[in-house]
């Protein structure tokens, strides 16, 4: 039976896997999906500002940890994948996913502008039978006030001619177990026939969707599950803290409240947040919250109390060194882990680099050491990995281990170092007196 209405020939369309993809945006979030929906059998369109990106891609090679090469290499020798640097070609595109960051500015207020100028580029194409979906994290109502408006400039009417949607990316880098294909996907669209198409849409790479009632539903999801994490870690880091003070090991406490098998969920304290949402998303729910003349005082406080924490930790071995007679200023640091989590190599909001900028304000002489790091530009220069042996251990005055990789012989590095400050728990089986662990006398 032939399809009579845009909406019913473009819901056939991604059924068949007739539907040509475009992804916009080739990062953490849209290359896996780019992936995902290749193996599903549709031909993707990949888009990103970056032409060595572009390059590296079409050369079948993978720059995403959750992305192997053979995958690229294999979709971009089927002509399933292929990726550009000029948006015009996105002028045939069905089904349109903007995967675009969303920092903070100086003062932590959202910018929008990455999506903005997306969706300047969307408009540009937009065509009758198109969906398009944007992934990137943002505050509720982004979608209804800024982007439906703007699309609509062009004449067609969303639900209509052209369908819109808000779907958060749930990327956790480097999960063993959670990937793009089998973590439930929330969406919610303009109207139920964009909740509809995105449904569709997804349904056919994504082993489980979850429809809610709206763009705004959608946009709080996303908001909520990271608050939820930020608030949680902030409560553990200020139970680190007071552990501190009672001379009470908060690792021992963490361990024995998680044998409660209901009411309780272990979170752990460490050196500060860290990666591209959890020290970000709640401040977009604040800024919009404080638009509405109310102050999220939980979201603020957590806030407050991690971005603390890369202080605390250069206060703490401030006082190790003192107790060892050694000075701050011109004491050599060594930072094990430069990353913001266990291995990965993104160093985005790492609190790292939070402890690095204050240790060189106070006058230490800064060195770090991460296998999945080589190296990162570090205002106007650029710091390399050092190598890690008995030589660069014994020359450091303290050694700090910030990220937790499971590639560092955490025994050998006690017994090579005059001084180690765990901010992770890492050396939890050692005992040895010159181990300090954050959160523990």
């Amino acid at each position: 039976m032939e399809k009579n209405t845009v909406f019913e020939r473009l819901v056939d369309k991604i059924k068949k896997h007739e539907a040509l993809v475009g992804i916009v945006g080739l990062g953490y979030v849209g290359l896996p999906l780019a992936v995902e929906f290749g193996k599903a059998g549709f031909k993707v369109l990949g888009y990103d500002v970056s032409k060595n990106k572009v390059d590296l891609i079409n050369s079948g090679v993978s720059d995403i940890i959750d992305v192997e090469s053979k995958d690229v290499e294999e979709l971009v020798a089927s002509g399933l994948l292929k990726a550009y640097d000029d948006y015009h070609i996105f002028k045939d595109v069905d089904c349109a996913v903007v995967c675009v960051p969303t920092p903070l500015n100086k003062t932590k207020d959202p910018d929008v502008s990455y999506i903005l100028d997306a969706f300047e580029k969307v408009k540009e194409t937009l065509h009758p039978g198109e969906f398009i979906v944007l992934e990137s994290t943002t505050y509720p109502g982004t979608t209804e006030e800024l982007l439906s408006p703007m699309l609509e400039e062009t004449g067609l009417k969303v639900g209509e001619d052209f369908f819109l949607a808000f779907s958060p990316e749930r990327v956790d880098p480097g999960n063993p177990v959670y990937k793009i294909k089998n973590t439930p996907k929330v969406v919610g669209g303009i109207t139920p026939k964009c909740t509809e198409i995105a449904a569709v849409f997804y349904d056919e790479s994504i082993d489980t969707v979850v429809p809610v009632s709206s763009t705004r539903a959608a946009e709080m999801v996303k908001l909520l599950e990271n608050t939820f994490r930020s608030v949680n870690i902030g409560l553990v880091n200020e139970v680190a803290l007071m552990c501190d003070k009672l001379k009470i090991d908060v690792w021992e406490i963490i361990e024995a409240a998680s044998s409660k098998p209901f009411g309780f969920m272990p979170f752990y304290p460490g050196p500060g947040l860290g990666g591209h949402c959890i020290p970000i998303d709640p401040h977009y729910l604040s800024w919009k919250l404080k638009a509405l003349n109310y102050y999220a005082r939980f979201i603020e406080l957590a806030g407050d109390i991690n971005s603390n924490m890369p202080y605390y930790v250069v206060n703490k071995l401030t006082e190790l060194l003192n107790r060892n007679g050694i000075p701050l200023t011109g004491s050599n640091i060594l930072l094990l882990g430069i990353a913001y989590k266990a291995d990965i190599s993104d160093v985005r909001e790492s609190p790292a680099l939070g402890i690095i900028e204050i240790l060189e304000e106070k006058g230490a002489k800064v060195h770090y050491n991460d296998p999945f790091v080589p190296s990162i530009k570090w205002k106007e220069q650029i710091l390399k990995s050092q190598e890690l042996n008995r030589e660069s251990l014994q020359n450091s005055d303290c050694v700090i281990i910030v990220t937790n990789h499971k590639s560092y012989d955490y025994q050998w590095i006690v017994d090579n170092s005059k001084l180690v400050f765990d901010t992770r728990n890492a050396t939890r089986h050692i005992i040895a007196k010159h181990v300090k662990r954050l959160g523990a006398y």
